[in-house]
């Protein structure tokens, strides 16, 4: 003890620390000149700190225990008193920096005791500046010191250590050594940030070393919300299983503090029956359950509530209503009353001919059937929902001269199909009234108008369930006529009516047309497509050794032809967003006839990834997309379309998906370029982007008309009900522009329809709940009607055109309702901005931004948020979207 160790020696304390000091020495060897210039240009508190700190390193090496312990004790004083900027190192720190060595090589000396320990803490703490990069030293010396009070050293301190503590955990885990002395540290720092509103940093730690659970301890009142939506926006981050598990805490943690509604979402996002059924068991208030129910029926969950859920009879049918849909014709009448747009609109209306120069406009007068199937689309889009039009529900007075008929048979052949089930569109939700104006249909000579009457049923009832099934009862006996086209009537309008329900019955119903031999090409498609809806995400067996035996069975002529590739879709949506329980089916389809293997492959893995946002399978598509082939092959289409179906996940891979498609338009063969405005319209959906609207304008004008047609379908599903002035501008010029090409012409109609989409009142896009949560069969609906747009000329522009009315599965009001407590439209004001994302930031930042004040019931747009203006009522859900019930506030007093 008697002399001071030379901090450069060696047998001081071992080889090991001379490397260290070595890389800490070199720096101090050459500026002893620049030393004493140094000591000038300090002030005189510093100078005076300075050499009183060095006055307690020599003390702290003193052979008298009592005159280490004063030093050691005023060292850490000073350590801990000292403030830092954000940008220098604290002054002790600084000071301290070149003993380093030396107190590090006395502390190998020292005996064991008291002492020691507080050495091994300051030196843990000059570790932060001082450490080798990698050595983890701050948090070896913290493991031997003497387990105070972590956050006295402050932020900064803790900071380090939970990094150097992730590290270590890694490299323990790998040896296989014990980390008891590291949990118990990670306890310590998880409580630390907890209470000084660090969060996210406390999630981050317990993420690197896998016990999450230990954060449902330490959260309480103050800090569980902000805990878990750090949580939950951090989920779509992380690789498989992981981001299940973050869920699930999260879903506890609501659980715990009886946010229920939050918990609702979160199990609705895991897919969970159990934890829905637990939130409902678990909460007692029944104008909750209520609002349970509505978000429930805007996620299309079919959901039967048992005696568990709810006691009481009565007030169970109310619920199941709710869960039902019944209440949304209703509720989307409201608003169109509101907003004052109940007028129905012509298709003259949406075309503005009368803003066109002459050519165009006289090309338009002409009465082609194939203008008047695009007029009957327009004109169902427009008036989606809104009960009258002008076309087909003309009151019974003026159909004396026959004009709903006549409307009826101004299109020709599979055109009256169409027309037919567009009257189905315009009394979209409204069961009743709807099933009865179709009814006349039905007693038709014309194979295509009761096809089209079948499908038109089908459309009604979509999202809508009902206690006693009208469309099971009038479809299911059309299923098996003779007539092709009657059959795919009725087996499309029971995939839109029951999408999502997993209805026994249909599965019966259909099955056996998958293995009927002389059933044509279509049928089976339709059917494959059908049972896919109705059992979308549920990994069904059955279904998918029926749809995998009938590829099997068909001929490669057949396999080649753009029907047969609808039938690996209805495969994949079995399994969208199942990730790797598609495994299994993936491999099975290896064993395909190589026309349709690959083809299949990217189907299974693009529905089965869909929305999950995982960028190892995005890396997958793109490199798929990257191979070039001297014959156009068509697995690329759904590769490109995988892209955007895995990415639509989050704004960050969003974004990155739309530059990746830019290079695929730049070095991709024409089958990929055709696919790719497919991709951006699934990505911006209901969401026109001003960039991705240029992309799609240029490639509107494109020389090759495939790619063409699919950029103006797409213009208009990024649009779709915004009535974007500016894509209906370019949609009104690319009229003109193509007005001598019926099949342009056509897709360009098409697209105006949609993009005034029930009169500017819905959306289609299947996020929804702040785009936190995927309805899987809107998503269903868009995905199938793409994978049809990748072959426009058979099935769009053929005679199969009536697969547009799939998107009926999306739409949805984009609204904000709100109700009292017996469930009657209450208006209140609310203030509607652009969202911010405010996840991790301290304080309480506004979470919207740009705002205006409106009275309910209001539209909400891409990105849009509300919250309530008034402090009178308090709303039932934190997510200000579709149907919320508002209680009356207790504490509310009026200034007045």
């Amino acid at each position: 003890m008697s002399k001071t160790p030379d901090p450069n020696s060696t047998d001081a304390s071992g080889s090991k620390s001379t490397k260290e000091e070595a890389t800490i020495k070199v720096p101090s060897k050459d500026p002893k000149k620049k030393d004493d210039k140094k000591d000038e240009d300090l002030s005189e508190e510093d100078l005076a700190l300075k050499q009183q700190l060095e006055l307690y390193v020599e003390r702290a090496q003193d052979a008298d225990p009592g005159l280490q312990k004063v030093a050691l004790e005023s060292m850490r004083q000073e350590i801990r008193t000292s403030t830092s900027s954000m940008t220098s190192v604290p002054k002790p720190l600084k000071f301290l920096r070149p003993h380093y060595g030396t107190l590090k090589g006395f502390y190998e000396k020292m005996p064991d005791s008291d002492l020691k320990k507080l050495m091994a803490d300051i030196l843990s703490v000059l570790a932060l500046t001082m450490s080798a990069e990698g050595e983890r030293e701050s948090l070896k010396y913290r493991l031997v010191g003497s387990q105070g009070e972590i956050g006295s050293w402050g932020h900064e301190y803790v900071r380090n250590l939970a990094g150097e503590i992730s590290q270590e955990y890694v490299k323990r885990q790998s040896e296989e050594a014990s980390i008891d002395d590291l949990m118990e540290l990670v306890q310590q720092i998880v409580a630390f940030h907890m209470k000084h509103n660090a969060e996210p940093e406390a999630v981050d730690l317990l993420m690197e070393v896998e016990d999450l659970d230990l954060l449902v301890e330490h959260v309480d009142n103050t800090n569980y919300k902000r805990t878990c939506s750090y949580l939950t926006s951090s989920a779509k981050y992380l690789p498989g299983p992981d981001d299940m598990l973050v869920l699930d805490i999260a879903y506890t943690i609501y659980m715990k503090f009886e946010e229920y509604p939050s918990a609702l979402v979160t199990a609705l996002y895991l897919d969970n029956t159990q934890y829905v059924k637990q939130v409902f068991t678990s909460c007692d208030d029944l104008l909750r359950k209520k609002q349970f129910c509505y978000i429930l029926a805007r996620h299309g969950q079919t959901f039967e509530l048992d005696e568990e859920m709810c006691a009481e009879d009565e007030e169970r049918e109310g619920l199941q209503e709710i869960i039902n849909n019944t209440k949304l014709s209703e509720g989307y009448l409201t608003l169109a009353r509101d907003i004052e747009v109940m007028e129905a609109k012509t298709p003259d209306d949406i075309y503005k001919p009368h803003l066109l120069d002459g050519r165009a406009s006289a090309g338009a007068s002409v009465d082609s059937a194939r203008q008047n199937l695009a007029s009957t689309f327009v004109n169902a889009f427009v008036n989606a929902g809104f009960g009258q039009d002008k076309l087909m529900t003309v009151p019974s007075e003026a159909s004396s001269g026959g004009a709903s008929t006549s409307w009826l048979f101004k299109n020709k052949e599979h055109g009256k199909a169409s027309a037919a089930a567009s009257l189905g569109m315009i009394l979209l939700w409204d069961v009743d009234s709807g099933l009865a104006q179709i009814d006349k249909y039905f007693h038709s000579t014309d194979t295509h108008v009761i096809a089209g009457a079948l499908l038109g049923v089908g459309i009604v009832n979509c999202g809508i369930k009902n206690e006693c099934d009208p469309a099971l009862a009038l479809l299911a006996e059309y299923i098996d006529k003779e007539d092709p086209s009657i059959r795919i009537g009725a087996i499309m309008g029971l995939g839109l009516a029951y999408a999502g329900s997993q209805n026994e019955q249909i599965r019966s119903k259909l099955t056996p047309i998958l293995g009927d031999s002389k059933a044509s090409l279509d049928v089976l498609a339709f059917t494959a497509i059908s049972l896919g809806l109705v059992y979308v995400g549920s990994c069904n067996e059955e279904i998918a050794q029926a749809i995998i035996f009938a590829l099997m069975e068909r001929s490669e002529s057949e396999l080649g032809e753009p029907f047969a590739r609808l039938l690996p879709l209805g495969l994949g949506l079995l399994y969208l967003g199942k990730q790797e329980s598609v495994e299994a089916t993936a491999e099975v389809s290896k064993t395909f006839n190589e026309k349709i293997r690959k083809h299949c492959d990217m189907t299974l893995l693009s529905c089965a990834y869909a929305g999950t946002g995982n960028v190892l399978k995005v890396q997958h598509f793109l490199g798929q997309c990257a191979q070039h082939f001297e014959k156009g092959e068509t697995f690329q289409g759904p590769a490109v379309l995988g892209i955007a179906m895995v990415a639509m996940a989050e704004e960050l891979g969003l974004e990155m998906a739309i530059r990746s498609l830019e290079h695929l338009l730049q070095y991709g063969e024409q089958n990929i370029r055709r696919a790719v405005p497919l991709a951006l319209a699934l990505l911006c959906i209901s969401n026109p982007k001003v960039n991705v609207m240029d992309t799609l304008s240029r490639l509107s004008h494109d020389s090759d008309s495939e790619v063409a047609m699919a950029a103006i379908i797409s213009l208009g599903l990024i649009g779709a009900g915004t009535n974007n002035a500016r894509i209906a501008g370019m949609l009104r010029n690319l009229s003109s522009y193509y007005y001598k090409e019926a099949n342009l012409l056509f897709c360009v109609r098409i697209a105006q329809g949609l993009v005034h989409l029930g009169k500017g009142l819905l959306t289609l896009s299947p996020y929804h709940s702040e785009h936190f949560l995927l309805s899987p069969t809107a998503l269903a609906g868009l995905v199938t009607l793409l994978h049809a747009c990748l072959d426009m000329k058979a099935i769009i522009l053929g005679k199969y055109h009536y697969i547009l009315y799939f998107l009926t599965l999306a739409m949805q009001p984009r609204m904000l309702l709100t109700v009292d407590e017996n469930l009657k439209p209450l208006s209140v004001p609310v203030r509607v901005g652009q969202a911010v994302d405010v996840v991790g930031q301290a304080g309480r930042p506004k979470t919207i931004t740009g705002f205006q004040t409106h009275s309910t019931p209001v539209l909400l747009a891409a990105g849009d948020r509300a919250e309530l203006a008034t402090e009178k009522y308090i709303p039932l859900s934190p997510i200000l979207e579709g149907f919320v019930i508002l209680k009356e506030n207790p504490d509310y007093r009026d200034d007045q």
